[in-house]
């Protein structure tokens, strides 16, 4: 079951829709389950809901291999370039639009001093961060990687899909660097035909592996899944769950 709720987001003085999958059997059991963190929570399970007409069709998928699994997707602030300052946790500039005032490591801060305590309050969820997980694509991708770096004690699980690296990678090789991590797994994926070339390709993937390669210095456990004809879209990402989420959860 998936169901919308609005909660007050003091961070950003808001209010925000949550997206909340639940397993088959939830509403009549007693059981725990752990918990992912989504970013993009309307782009995650109804095409009726998705920026761009089609999710990632993660309920069903999730159904279908009857994955014990509770999900909280986080809906974006849709408003102007807000997604991207608030699913930034650096500053940078782009060609493009200018400059980003990354507001990312706030948001981070809510979810684990305000949303996770009242989610764990609400719902039957397994606390520990052995259970908890974060994820996203794009952006979100970069928040769930900055994620387990920076609030390694809350969560031990992330995936990381296609996620946008290319201006705040001197950051991220910072934090990589400072990092302590306890027992983590993260999922680490970009599509062949994101770029428009093959080397923006080659550097694309240089940088996914020099995450990948620093990770594992760490003794985090990590896979590294280049997705053959993956495109930036919820369609790829959609094909890429049978992957990240068996491997997320294995213990």
């Amino acid at each position: 079951m998936v169901e919308k709720k609005e909660i007050y987001m003091s961070c950003f003085d808001t209010m925000r829709t949550l997206h909340i999958y639940t397993p088959k059997g939830y509403e009549k059991g007693r059981k725990k389950y752990p918990v992912f963190y989504m970013y993009d929570g309307h782009n995650l399970f109804s095409n009726e809901d998705a920026t761009y007409g089609k999710s990632w069709g993660l309920k069903d998928y999730l159904d279908q291999t009857d994955t014990q699994l509770i999900v909280v997707g986080i809906e974006c602030n849709h408003e102007g370039n807000k997604r991207l300052e608030e699913f930034s946790p650096y500053d940078f500039e782009d060609a493009y639009i200018g400059h980003i005032e990354g507001r990312g490591a706030m948001l981070m801060d809510w979810v684990v001093e305000e949303l996770k305590p009242w989610i764990d309050k609400h719902y039957r969820t397994k606390k520990t961060r052995l259970h908890t997980g974060i994820a996203g694509s794009s952006m979100g991708g970069l928040m769930a990687l900055y994620t387990i770096l920076r609030h390694n004690s809350t969560f031990s699980m992330a995936g990381c899909f296609s996620s946008f690296l290319y201006p705040v990678m001197e950051d991220i090789k910072q934090d990589l660097k400072e990092c302590k991590l306890a027992e983590s797994r993260v999922f680490i994926s970009w599509g062949s035909d994101e770029f428009r070339s093959k080397t923006a390709l080659s550097y694309g993937t240089q940088r996914n592996l020099y995450i990948t390669n620093a990770l594992i210095q760490k003794d985090v456990t990590v896979f590294p899944f280049q997705h053959v004809k993956g495109k930036h879209n919820e369609a790829s990402w959609e094909q890429e769950l049978p992957y990240a989420i068996p491997f997320l959860l294995q213990k």
